[in-house]
């Protein structure tokens, strides 16, 4: 029986998903139940979830939790963090404690552009379109007007743009490249916006200049689109303390915790297959926190790993060194983050997270993500260089493994004693379920 669908996307709601229990499961019942549970009980709330995107059927729950005690800036901060990992909010909880007693976390934001650009082509003299782009310039900026008044009037909108010669990349490839600055909003749409009319009026300018009237000089735009790199829209987040307070329980001293922790770093900086991990793990406490606040971490995913690779080789966004004798770590990362705008207002949850920030602005916003994947880094680093990685990711992973097995209230209180002072292994709690039914 074909699988193939005319007009899905008319189909009622309850529709939809007889359609695909019917023709994608065995047990249809079963599978209509596990959507139903899914849905909210509430119906207008639902019904917001619903026009969040298209053919929607339920809704695919992350566990929020909470990380207390971050001290930033001298201000105290719980973290709403949305993840499925077992030991990533518990990694961010033990380096808020650890950090706050020695001075807190310090931010410092670089600066908040943005990118968008026109791509075109044109096959005349590059010095003609260089006169006409001059010529031009401010009419290609007035025109947006109606479209960037109100971003204006929150000390916002274009701030500069450049006609950039790419013809050696491609055949008769130019580019216009805007920088924005979009206040508390991430600026995506009113990005796209700006960029499609300006095309608009460039191709319009072309069409009646007279140095391209004629077939040797045609301008033609490809696309305008905001770019998801954004290398000078940058925050920085840093620890520092006396290298005497970082004695560790492993038995090290200050000083050794110091020079093994920097080492890892170098090794992160230097090979790329430990980069992309160690990054990865900075990445658990930013997009958590990015998630839970209603904004887009597969942006931030790909503008991130783009900055980290900006020197040609992919590399560690975190920094640790000796400073006189106090121990530094910094992070510093491109973060295009909004406090208005997308689910900000219309998500419940989005909601309740930013007014647990205190209602941030997008700069505090990005220092708090930034602290976020700082302290996920920290936590990570440290575990590897004193008890390894898995001690304590598997204590964590530890209820995801009874539930699996789907032990009793008395067996996980069992297990949970016993793995204490054990090694938690999936075989070794199987072998315990086996001696403890």
């Amino acid at each position: 029986m074909s699988k193939k669908v005319e007009g899905f996307s008319k189909l009622s709601k309850a529709e939809k998903i007889n359609w695909i229990t019917q023709m994608h499961f065995e047990d249809s019942q079963k599978a209509n139940e596990i959507l139903s549970t899914y849905n909210h009980s509430d119906e207008k709330v639902q019904k917001r979830h619903d026009e969040f995107i298209e053919n929607p059927i339920a809704n695919y729950y992350l566990p929020l939790g909470v990380a207390p005690n971050f001290v930033i800036n001298g201000e105290e901060y719980t973290l709403p963090m949305a993840i499925e990992e077992s030991s990533v909010i518990a990694a961010a909880c033990n380096s808020a404690k650890f950090w706050a007693s020695r001075g807190g976390f310090k931010t410092q934001i670089l600066g908040t552009q943005k990118i968008g650009q026109i791509h075109f082509l044109f096959d005349g003299k590059a010095t003609q379109l260089q006169s006409f782009f001059e010529e031009k310039k401010q009419i290609l900026i007035d025109s947006t007007s109606p479209l960037t008044a109100n971003m204006r009037q929150r000390g916002g909108g274009i701030l500069d743009i450049q006609l950039k010669d790419k013809s050696n990349l491609i055949e008769d490839y130019y580019q216009l490249h805007l920088t924005f600055d979009t206040v508390d909003s991430m600026g995506a749409n009113f990005i796209n916006s700006c960029l499609e009319q300006i095309a608009k009026t460039l191709q319009s300018l072309a069409s009646d200049h007279k140095a391209f009237l004629n077939d040797q000089n045609t301008l033609e735009v490809i696309m305008s689109i905001l770019s998801n790199y954004v290398p000078q829209c940058l925050v920085q987040a840093e620890v520092r303390c006396a290298v005497g307070t970082l004695e560790d329980s492993a038995g090290m001293s200050g000083m050794q915790f110091a020079q093994k922790f920097i080492q890892a770093l170098k090794i992160a900086q230097k090979e790329p297959y430990r980069a992309v991990t160690h990054n990865k793990g900075i990445m658990n406490g930013i997009d958590a926190v990015v998630i839970a606040t209603g904004n887009d971490f597969r942006a931030v995913e790909a503008g991130v790993h783009a900055y980290a690779a900006r020197e040609g080789v992919y590399s560690s966004l975190s920094h640790a060194f000796l400073e006189g004798d106090e121990f530094v770590f910094q992070l510093k990362l491109p973060l295009s983050l909004g406090t208005v705008g997308g689910l900000t207002q219309l998500h419940p949850m989005v909601k309740w997270s930013m007014e647990l920030l205190g209602n941030p602005n997008a700069k505090n916003l990005m220092e708090i993500v930034a602290v976020a994947g700082l302290a996920q880094n920290f936590a990570a680093v440290r575990s590897l260089i004193t008890s390894g990685i898995q001690k304590g990711h598997m204590k964590m992973h530890l209820l995801n493994i009874l539930n699996q097995h789907q032990a009793s209230a008395d067996q996980k209180e069992k297990a949970l004693e016993f793995f204490k002072t054990h090694t938690v292994t999936f075989s070794a709690v199987t072998d315990f379920l086996k001696s403890n039914p």
